[in-house]
């Protein structure tokens, strides 16, 4: 038994290392990898050797979740395995990302690829129903791999932008959670880049070569979330510190619906 740990742990140091080789791992690798260790250890997103599924959509931020996760599984947390879920599709996100690619990914990290099928159609395409069919299969997709912890690639601007959306839109001051137990489905999501600003995973993307993957959904362009981030520019064109500022205080205000068992 000690042997066998010996050598995973060998074979987990080999792809630390790996991981490093494949990408520039600069300045701020190092600090996006500190940060998200840092949302890991605050809210407690890994639990013992609880196995992960990766919602995998191809744009930039999932990559990066990708790749963090499997550079710090065993390193300072517990090892745990990986399990990628990407949803194809006609119009769904991240649908203009070639499977083939994100299977190079995922073999040269060796994390397991799920590919499921939406069955959005222009004619009927609107972002919330994409998202709950995209969560679904994503959900199905994580228990037949056994997995109950989904991480998804959301950063700290989207968290403040919903913030803003629900402000506005509902009268609900509220943002995104780092970890959501969803009752109903049985499945926890984590944001383990909730810390992590788009900027800076823009910047990560650019110098490694995937900042040209971005999401080709013809309704995503001019959606309300669109219209949050523009709004967001212009307050910060009068009030420089507004995206730190609004990420600070949503540390203590996230959405709780998802916590509450709905009523039969």
């Amino acid at each position: 038994m000690k042997s066998n740990a010996i050598v995973i742990d060998i074979l987990r140091t080999f792809l630390y290392t790996n991981v490093k080789k494949i990408f520039m791992w600069t300045k701020l690798g190092k600090k996006l990898e500190s940060t998200c260790r840092k949302a890991l250890f605050d809210y407690n997103l890994i639990v013992d050797n609880t196995p992960v599924a990766i919602a995998l959509s191809g744009g930039k931020d999932s990559i990066t979740l990708l790749y963090l996760l499997h550079l710090i599984s065993g390193k300072g947390f517990p090892p745990f395995d990986l399990h990628a879920i990407h949803v194809s599709g006609e119009f769904s996100c991240g649908a203009s990302v070639h499977e083939d690619y994100l299977k190079k990914i995922c073999d040269k990290l060796n994390v397991s690829l799920t590919i499921c099928e939406s069955q959005q159609k222009k004619e009927t395409l609107a972002c919330y129903r994409c998202s709950r069919e995209r969560r679904r299969l994503i959900f199905d997709a994580a228990k037949e791999k056994g997995c109950k912890m989904v991480a998804f690639g959301h950063h700290r601007d989207d968290s403040i932008e919903t913030l803003l959306m629900n402000l506005l839109h509902k009268a609900e001051f509220a943002a995104n959670l780092p970890k959501v137990p969803m009752i109903d489905y049985g499945i926890t999501i984590i944001r383990p880049l909730i810390y992590i600003s788009e900027k800076e995973i823009l910047s990560f993307a650019k110098l490694n070569g995937f900042a040209r993957i971005t999401c080709q959904c013809p309704v995503g362009q001019n959606s309300k979330r669109r219209s949050a981030k523009n709004l967001l520019d212009e307050m910060e064109r009068c009030f420089p510190n507004t995206r730190k500022n609004l990420a600070q205080v949503a540390k203590s205000h996230g959405l709780t619906k998802a916590l509450n068992k709905k009523r039969p």
